[in-house]
């Protein structure tokens, strides 16, 4: 299986995570048997994945790298796009997930919370706060019309919390908002961050 950015591995066993060197005291290997690894953008060798473990602050992360045959289960952005319907009361990223899911549907583009809330969604943990944002992951491997644009920008609009959404071209990534402001954009390669005026253009090269 390919593994992309922003998927969550569970690995078979924590141990086999390597930070290239001792792990932070806030990570162990009874986190890691609960919490998954994210992928990042990064070129690695065949075989390995370079992947990122998070705790419960937004201060506790610590890159490293996992065997690609020791990746028990992935789960996708797309796979958490439609959770069960929160409760009232709930998280305001949560409550945004459930408000704007049939919108993002509509725009017939595939697409899933990450960061932060996808965590959340894949393993119950209280990673969330009430300050927190709705990060949206969206695939579009050909450029977006204007007017797609326009309508991804405007979920923002009466949102009870900031919604922070990134598109993956399939061999980078980069902000909307950034590319709707126009000009230079910055691109996340595998090889490193770019500024580029076309993300698709470089994609295509790439």
């Amino acid at each position: 299986m390919v593994f992309r950015p922003h998927d969550l591995l569970f690995p078979r066993v924590p141990g086999r995570f390597d930070a290239g060197g001792p792990w932070p005291d806030w990570l162990d290997a009874g986190w890691l048997a609960k919490a998954p690894l994210v992928v990042r953008r990064e070129a690695a060798p065949g075989g390995v994945v370079p992947v990122g473990a998070r705790g419960m602050h937004r201060s506790q992360r610590c890159k490293g790298y996992i065997r690609a045959d020791a990746v028990a289960r992935c789960i996708t952005p797309e796979m958490l796009a439609h959770p069960p319907a929160p409760a009232p009361g709930a998280l305001p990223p949560l409550a945004a997930l459930a408000m704007l899911a049939p919108r993002l549907d509509a725009l017939r583009l595939a697409w899933g919370p990450a960061g932060g809330t996808g965590f959340h969604l894949a393993t119950g943990l209280p990673v969330l706060r009430q300050d927190s944002d709705l990060d949206l992951l969206v695939r579009a491997p050909a450029p977006l019309p204007a007017r797609t644009v326009e309508r991804l920008l405007a979920l923002a609009d009466g949102a009870p919390c900031r919604v922070d959404i990134q598109v993956d071209t399939g061999t980078a990534g980069f902000a909307l908002a950034e590319y709707a402001r126009g000009g230079r954009v910055l691109l996340k390669t595998a090889h490193g961050p770019l500024l580029v005026r076309d993300p698709w253009q470089h994609a295509v090269a790439a």
